[in-house]
């Protein structure tokens, strides 16, 4: 397997990129469904732009629309598995 110049991954150029083989791609794409997945290591290729995927991040599934600027990221970069930390007032002060 060649590398491919568009896709850059830590992994080793002659492994390619990891990705997981979605069976209802292509009815994803055309009936705008989403596809609910705990894949986070998969790696986004040109043929998912436009698809919704759900993406888990431990405890929810997190809605993600591919865009074109996402080709080559990871899937678990979209969705996030620590919440923002804010301070509350307390009741006595």
């Amino acid at each position: 397997m060649h590398p491919s110049l568009i896709l850059r991954s830590g992994r080793s150029a002659w492994k390619g990129p990891y990705f997981v083989a979605f069976p209802n791609l292509k009815d994803a794409l055309v009936n705008n469904v989403a596809i609910r997945t705990q894949a986070r290591a998969c790696t986004i290729l040109p043929n998912f732009v436009g698809i919704r995927f759900m993406v888990h991040n431990g405890k929810d599934y997190v809605p993600v629309t591919i865009t074109q600027d996402m080709v080559g990221h990871k899937l678990g970069e979209f969705a996030h598995t620590k919440k923002r930390f804010t301070y509350k007032m307390t009741k006595n002060k």
